[in-house]
């Protein structure tokens, strides 16, 4: 899975930490490295009581390999975080860090770790990478803030988990199916061949255009099917941009997109996914399943 966009999130002010009536300290994890200077990575949040059960596990390492994993809490909320150095954390200079390939990769593979961990243990709303807090009240603020909208998210996130789903077309393939399947594309074929030279090739040049139109157009159509048989398995369905026909060793890409799907209905959903694989299949068309994954695209008040 590829790295998450930045997203960067709006720094707290430097305020003094204090603890609200609204928190609950059995929630808080702080790390005792955590130096006073340091700012916050927050990762994900999620339900306090579910988060503080997890994190008790074997989580994975922190953005930065010298922190620990901490909780933030504020009422039933909490946010998972870690501790990263204002040197290389602050607005400034993080925009010259990220311009480091090799920086950036390492660290955007360990802010995945860390989301899909707890993805998979409760339920939470993942954060994309570069959200940085100056100081835990500003936390605190923010879950206060958008608490009713965080717990709306995570009740439809609940025993649900994202999944991809990529379909791939073989143009020559497709390109055959589609001749074979056109009234008006075999007329053509038999025209061509028993025209003279000159006929024959303006009137290749006609079937040449009018297979790369019906190949588009059985591509759409293909793909709505499939959106649409694999929404009845699902709660939720997104369409991801596919700004253009990317070539791979499967094929041309023609479709992306995300599923919310209910772990007791995955059974199903797979099921839906390779049936309609069989039906598409002989036409050039695969279907590619890939999750479980933190619900990035579904993890909007808007959703």
């Amino acid at each position: 899975m590829s790295a998450p966009a930045r997203q960067r999130s709006d720094q707290a002010p430097e305020a003094a930490e204090s603890m609200s009536p609204r928190e609950s300290k059995a929630s808080e994890r702080t790390d005792p490295k955590r130096k006073a200077g340091d700012a916050l990575y927050v990762y994900c949040v999620g339900g306090a009581e579910d988060l503080s059960k997890t994190i008790e596990k074997d989580c994975p390492g922190a953005i930065e390999a010298d922190a620990g994993i901490e909780l933030v809490s504020s009422g039933t909320l909490a946010a998972v975080v870690s501790a990263v150095p204002r040197s290389d954390y602050a607005e400034e200079v993080l925009e010259s860090r990220l311009a480091d390939p090799e920086w950036t990769a390492v660290r955007a593979i360990r802010h995945e770790r860390v989301v899909e961990f707890f993805a998979a243990r409760a339920a939470v709303v993942p954060l994309r990478f570069g959200a940085i807090y100056f100081k835990s009240s500003g936390v605190k603020l923010m879950l206060e803030e958008r608490e009713e909208e965080l717990k709306a998210i995570i009740g439809r996130l609940r025993g649900r988990e994202e999944w991809g789903v990529t379909i791939f077309r073989d143009r020559a393939m497709l390109l055959k199916a589609v001749t074979s399947l056109s009234e008006r594309l075999r007329a053509l074929e038999a025209r061509a061949a028993a025209a003279f030279a000159g006929e024959a090739y303006l009137l290749r040049k006609e079937i040449e255009s009018s297979l790369a139109d019906e190949a588009r157009i059985e591509s759409k159509r293909v793909a709505g099917l499939i959106e649409h048989g694999l929404a009845a398995a699902s709660d939720a369905e997104k369409r991801l941009r596919v700004l253009k026909p990317e070539p791979s060793a499967r094929g041309d890409i023609v479709a992306k997109m995300a599923f919310l799907v209910s772990r007791s209905r995955f059974s199903e959903f797979r099921a839906a996914a390779e049936q309609l694989a069989v039906e598409h299949g002989a036409a050039g068309f695969q279907i590619e399943l890939t999750g479980p994954w933190p619900a990035y695209n579904f993890a909007s008040e808007q959703q």
